[in-house]
């Protein structure tokens, strides 16, 4: 990485640091070079991102310096800013992540929105998340309903660390329950029937993996995003086994990929357990979520 050049009586300001990396960043074409420059300088001062123009005239103290360099290393080398500072947002909720997890997507919040204009107000619920990851739809779900009561899973135990660290710093711990294990493996011991069943499940064709931007392909767990050779073969899954824990009427929704809306559809269709099959578009009309209802 070339060094930014010091004189003695030109000290790095937070301004001035920012506006070489700003500078570096767009020069190795990384995206949204700004923002990467005062999120990753915001975490080694400890600060918030306004702060830093709060302070725009303060010097780094060496050892500042030091890690804000390797942060731009890194974010160089395509490691997403998420994984850097070991933070991310979604739905207003700041959570803990690293790449034992998918960073959260706003599209995601299509599949919390849908969800959300299903579940009554006032009436206890019951929820069932599989490969819930970093637990952030879960969450999301629990600050919006709170008689809603959600058992989440997943097959990695790493992941699984990382979600009870969020729900427990969030104080959602009396209202999901965790569960290690492959889909609907942790429901095996006992009958279990649910008024709702979510999933972001892996969606993307395994060979468009390597072409897909490098922080993806070379820092996001592959097995949340290898959905086998034609992306759909979660859906499979999930369409052909969800309807042994849906309550009667009940609902599973899944977040598709933007072009399988038809295919996924017609997969639900033909599973012959669901009704009323409709499929939802994203903030730019993009298919995104798929909701099927259990047949009575």
């Amino acid at each position: 990485m070339q060094k930014p050049k010091q004189h003695h009586d030109s000290p790095w300001t937070i301004l001035k640091i920012l506006r070489w990396t700003t500078d570096y960043f767009k020069s190795h074409g990384v995206d949204s070079p700004r923002i990467a420059a005062e999120a990753l300088l915001a975490h080694v001062l400890e600060l918030r991102r306004l702060d830093l123009y709060l302070r725009y005239d303060q010097p780094l103290l060496d050892g500042e310096l030091r890690r804000f360099k390797e942060t731009i290393r890194r974010r160089v080398q395509r490691e997403p800013v998420a994984y850097i500072t070991g933070r991310a947002e979604f739905w207003s909720l700041e959570i803990t992540v690293s790449p034992a997890v998918l960073i959260p997507r706003p599209e995601t919040e299509c599949l919390v929105e849908a969800a959300l204009a299903l579940l009554p107000d006032g009436t206890p619920q019951s929820m069932f998340e599989p490969g819930t990851g970093s637990g952030v739809i879960a969450m999301a779900l629990a600050t919006e309903k709170p008689l809603l009561n959600i058992v989440a899973s997943d097959a990695s135990r790493d992941a699984l660390e990382i979600a009870g660290t969020n729900i427990r710093d969030h104080g959602l711990g009396g209202r999901i329950q965790l569960r290690s294990g492959h889909w609907f493996e942790p429901l095996a011991a006992e009958p279990s029937f649910f008024d709702m069943i979510v999933s972001n499940p892996p969606y993307i064709p395994a060979g468009d993996i390597p072409r897909l931007q490098p922080e993806i392909a070379r820092f996001e767990p592959r097995r949340a995003l290898d959905g086998g050779p034609d992306g759909l073969a979660a859906f499979r899954h999930l369409f052909g086994a969800a309807h042994r824990h849906l309550k009667p009427g009940g609902y599973l929704l899944v977040e598709i990929g933007f072009d399988q809306g038809a295919a996924v559809g017609a997969m639900a269709d033909s599973a012959g357990h669901y009704s009323d099959v409709t499929v939802h578009q994203d903030y730019s009309g993009l298919d995104r979520v798929v909701q099927l209802r259990m047949k009575d």
